[in-house]
């Protein structure tokens, strides 16, 4: 009868490895793989830090720009506007013999506004009449000042008196049987605006083309606009 033999302890296998050798399943060093698995989240948590002063940068530098922008918009000095407050007629009348001839008289009131934020010093309003783009005559008025953001009226008196039209009295003459004589009028402001320690020169003009009945010293139709 044969005999069986049992393996003995020495070479059976362990059911439970032994402390000195772990399992490959099971990492003996933890710390090191979370260590590695955080390296990407570092770095977009950087650029996202860096987006984040780009754009901290960039807004004070776009405001200033805002704001000198602004402070030349509102200081930057603008042509005095123009215009005929008033315009009456004291006397007109034209003269066929010996030769055509127009003798007018005008009443003007101007009124000038400052649209800036310093004082403008007027040197001078200039006020001329005219024919059909033919200068007939113009009147010289003084000096003055005109505060910021302010209006003031000029008065010029304009007379003429015997001037004589030679290459369009045909056509004035027309003009008076019709009852309607068209003169063209322009009033021009010029002077200095002083901005800090600069005088700088600005010019306001305006024309007028007035149809005038001479009949009746009276003005029938005006239009004006601004240059």
């Amino acid at each position: 009868m044969a005999k069986t033999t049992q393996p003995s302890s020495r070479d059976r296998e362990p059911l439970l490895p032994s402390s000195a050798s772990p399992p490959p399943y099971l990492d003996p060093h933890p710390a090191d793989s979370y260590a590695v698995l955080l390296v990407p989240v570092r770095l977009r948590r950087r650029l996202r830090r860096g987006c984040g002063c780009r754009c901290h940068c960039l807004a004070p530098l776009l405001s200033s720009l805002a704001l000198l922008a602004l402070a030349g918009f509102l200081l930057w000095p603008a042509d005095p506007d123009i215009r005929i407050a008033r315009l009456r007629l004291a006397h007109v009348s034209v003269a066929a013999r010996p030769a055509v001839a127009v003798t007018i008289s005008t009443l003007l009131k101007v009124r000038v506004r400052n649209p800036d934020l310093f004082a403008l010093d007027y040197t001078r309003l200039d006020v001329s009449i005219g024919y059909r783009g033919a200068p007939l005559g113009r009147v010289t008025s003084g000096g003055g000042r005109v505060r910021a953001r302010a209006v003031s009226y000029i008065d010029a008196d304009l007379h003429l008196d015997g001037i004589r039209v030679v290459e369009d009295a045909i056509y004035l003459l027309e003009d008076l049987s019709r009852g309607s004589v068209p003169f063209d009028t322009v009033a021009e402001v010029e002077g200095h605006l002083h901005f800090f320690f600069l005088s700088i020169p600005v010019k306001g003009t305006i024309s007028c083309v007035v149809h005038v009945n001479p009949h009746n010293q009276t003005i029938v139709h005006q239009d004006c606009y601004p240059e």
